[in-house]
Formats: C-alpha cells, structure tokens, sequence
C-alpha cells in the first residue's frame, strides 16, 4: 500500500518509539518520534503532523492519564486537525470515556496488537484527511476479520456455529487452554453482531484486584471511598449497546460472582457510593481455561452463574488435537511477519515443516506465532527458514539429548511457570502464590512467553 500523512509518537520509552517507528515505517510517509511532550508545541508548528500517538504518563511515579489529557487538550486547541490517538499501559476505561470527550479519536492500551494499532492510526488518518469513519452496522461488519480459522473439520464447525449465533444477543462462554485464541474468538463475534458499531470492552478478572472489582466492572461516583477523586465509568456502562469481554472468568472469587450475577439478571448496574440503578444493554461474552463444570462441583463456582453465562458454549480445542492446522498457521505467520519486518518471500523449509507436525505446542498458537516470528527476524531475507531457527519448537528427543546442557535463564523461568500453573490447575492466583510473585506479575510472564 502507498505510505501516505505523517504520524507523531510521543513515549517516554525510547524502545516503543524504535519499535513503532520501525513498525510505522511501511505504512506513513513520516514517522516522528520524541520522549518528551514538551516539544509538541515547537513540533506542531514546524511539520505538518496528520495523526499523534500519545502517550498519558510521563513523570516518573505518576499514573493518572493527567499528563496526557493535558497534551490532548493542547494539541485540539493549537491544531485541532490532527487527531490523537491515546497510548496508555493502564486500561482506565474511565480516563478512555474523558479522552474520547475531549477529542481523541481513539484510546489503544499496552501491549499493543500491531494490526489493531496500525489500524486505529491508519483510520485517524483518513478523519483528518475528511474521510469521517461511518458508525453503522454495515460499515463495521465490512472490516476485515482478524480470525483465522484453519482447515480442521473442529474448527470449521465452530466457524459455522459462530456465524449462526453471533447475530443473537446470547451469552457466549468460550474454554479452551492459554493460547488458543479465545480472545480473537470473541473478537470475531463482536464482529459480526449487530453490535459491531458500538464498542467491545475487555475485562480481565485475573488482573482485577478484588477490593476494585465494584469500581472496574460498575464504576463510582466522587467520594465513594478514599482516592475516588472523580467519578469513573465502569466497564459495564463502557461497553453499553455493545459487547463485555470478561476474560479468565474463572478467576473471579466466589463472594464477588453474586454481585456479577446480579448484575446481568437485572441488565442494571448500581455505582459504588451510589443508590441509582442504572439500566446497561450489553452482550456478554466470557472465557476461561479452566473446567467451570468441575469448579461448580467443588463449590467454587456458581452454578447459577454458569447458566447465565453459557447460554453458547464454544470451546477451542488446543492446536496438539487440530494438525491440520499447525504448517498452515506457520504458513500464515510466515508472510505476516516477512512482509512486517522486510524478510522477502521468506518460506518454511520442508524439514521445518515436518518436524512442527511433531511438536505439542503447548503454548498453541500463541508459542507457534512467537516462534515463526522470531525465526523470520533470525532468517536471511528471502531464505528457507529450518527448525534451528524455531527454537521452541523441539522434539521429545531434541529435549532428552539437551538433559545435560545449561539451560537458558529465560527457558528454565518459563518451565517454572509452566510448572506452577499446571500443579495448580489453572489456578493463577495460586500458581503466583506457589512461584512467590503477584498475580499481575505473573500475567506478565504468561504473556512474555507466549503461555
């Protein structure tokens, strides 16, 4: 495609502003950077900026989003062409709701997906350029799928059913093992339903510490509690007319699964600090690894939740079960990441091939995406790739032949995470208790090595 506008990256990070202007790079004509707002205004007026990407924390100690909102205000008023898409580690859907009302056409949290980030810049570029972005159902069921699907019969199945109820306004939970794409699933639903013109917020139980449950899933007002400074949307009202993903379901405590079931039985929400029932539209899609049918027997599960949360049961089977799948998945990552990072028309060699066939996979696609990716970036651009440049993809007897080797650090730490969280179960709450780390910590492992 032709690189057209300019884009402005402002991080404190000097290695996300390499990686996007890296990143970037094929898709703008320009790509600046600075680590410092303080030049927005000297910048602003010597280029012609289309797009800024703008981070909202910049002072060492400080997560508030006050930083950014700032410079938001700052760039509408000086030039309120350019359109600002917010960039934040914190996924504040209330500091989002203030941002959008202050004029940033749209909010991206960290980590980032770089198709999801490439596009969100690419349409704020046609909103400045006047091409205005249609709200309408058609216009958003149009946009290209981000779901691949594979050949397997399994998954084709699932496709199909999918495709039938994605129109419905059915609760939908998804199962399936760390990896396998459940989020993208709910995504692809998201999608298609008559919903897809409003907006999709996710919320990871896993990651929300109980004593903010109330303030994340139901918001509060000023004054609730100490520190509720301001009154804050929560991500039921976020997501209203649209879709709530609660991810890792599972990992919501018992006590708290009532106040969620409540909620979803009377399609209202009453803020913390308030007595007001407001009324919320959302369709409810949730996801977990673990077995819920077995928690409910255990009694850490309510079985009147997963009634109200099951309506659609879809579970992904994990990429070990659906071979067929494995080389053409390779294949696909292979031309995404070539083209990404500049390799050529890199290939899979016939031996690599074979020996991925022979492979577990136990981080499912996630493992095998991190793997090609870091192979394409290892390959000559435009050669074969062989399996000494997917490193993480061993045989049983490649790993018994290495008993004996030193192991590296990040290797032995991935194990060990592993290692916890299967004796666990699933368990993540546990499994960070059992490893000596914070739950958040430990999700930022997962994440770092593709578990």
């Amino acid at each position: 495609m032709a690189r057209r506008g300019t884009v402005l990256v402002i991080d404190d990070n000097r290695n996300i502003l390499v990686s996007l202007k890296y990143l970037l790079g094929d898709y703008f004509a320009k790509v600046l950077t600075a680590n410092d707002p303080g030049v927005l205004p000297s910048l602003l007026l010597q280029e012609q900026v289309d797009v800024a990407l703008l981070d909202m924390n910049f002072s060492p100690g400080l997560n508030n989003g006050n930083e950014g909102l700032y410079w938001l205000r700052y760039v509408k008023q000086l030039r309120p062409q350019v359109q600002v898409v917010l960039f934040t580690a914190y996924a504040d859907i209330s500091l989002a709701v203030a941002g959008m009302k202050d004029g940033a056409f749209d909010f991206v949290v960290k980590p980032w997906d770089n198709a999801r980030l490439v596009q969100t810049l690419l349409d704020a570029y046609r909103e400045s350029k006047g091409e205005k972005r249609r709200n309408d159902k058609h216009q958003a069921k149009s946009r290209e799928s981000e779901m691949y699907w594979g050949h397997s019969p399994v998954m084709q199945h699932i496709k199909s059913v999918v495709e039938r109820v994605s129109a419905t306004d059915a609760n939908v939970l998804i199962t399936g093992e760390n990896g396998t794409g459940k989020d993208m699933l709910a995504r692809e639903i998201h999608r298609l339903s008559g919903r897809s013109g409003n907006p999709m917020v996710v919320a990871d139980m896993g990651a929300v510490a109980e004593t903010l449950f109330e303030s994340e899933l139901f918001g509060h007002v000023k004054g609730a509690f100490t520190g509720a400074f301001a009154d804050r949307v929560g991500r039921f009202e976020a997501a209203d007319g649209g879709t709530l993903f609660l991810d890792e379901i599972a990992n919501l405590p018992y006590h708290l699964q009532s106040k969620l079931l409540t909620v979803i039985q009377k399609h209202s929400v009453v803020k913390v600090g308030s007595n007001i029932e407001q009324s919320i539209d959302v369709r409810l899609i949730c996801a977990t690894n673990r077995d819920l049918d077995l928690m409910v027997r255990k009694g850490v599960f309510r079985e009147d939740l997963l009634y109200r949360i099951n309506t659609i049961h879809l579970h992904l089977p994990p990429l070990r079960e659906r071979p067929d799948d494995i080389v053409a998945f390779a294949d696909m990552f292979v031309k995404r990441y070539s083209q990404q990072y500049g390799r050529g028309e890199a290939g899979l060699s016939a031996g690599a091939r074979q020996s991925m066939l022979g492979y577990s996979w136990p981080g499912n696609i996630r493992e095998l995406q991190h793997a090609i990716e870091r192979a394409v970036i290892l390959s000559d651009s435009g050669g074969e790739i062989d399996m000494l440049q997917i490193s993480s993809n061993k045989s049983a007897s490649q790993q018994t032949s290495r008993q004996d080797a030193i192991v590296p650090l990040d290797e032995m730490e991935r194990n060990m995470v592993q290692m916890a969280i299967d004796k666990c179960n699933g368990n993540l709450s546990a499994a960070a208790a059992q490893l000596g780390i914070t739950r958040q910590t430990l999700y930022n492992k997962m994440k770092r090595y593709g578990l």
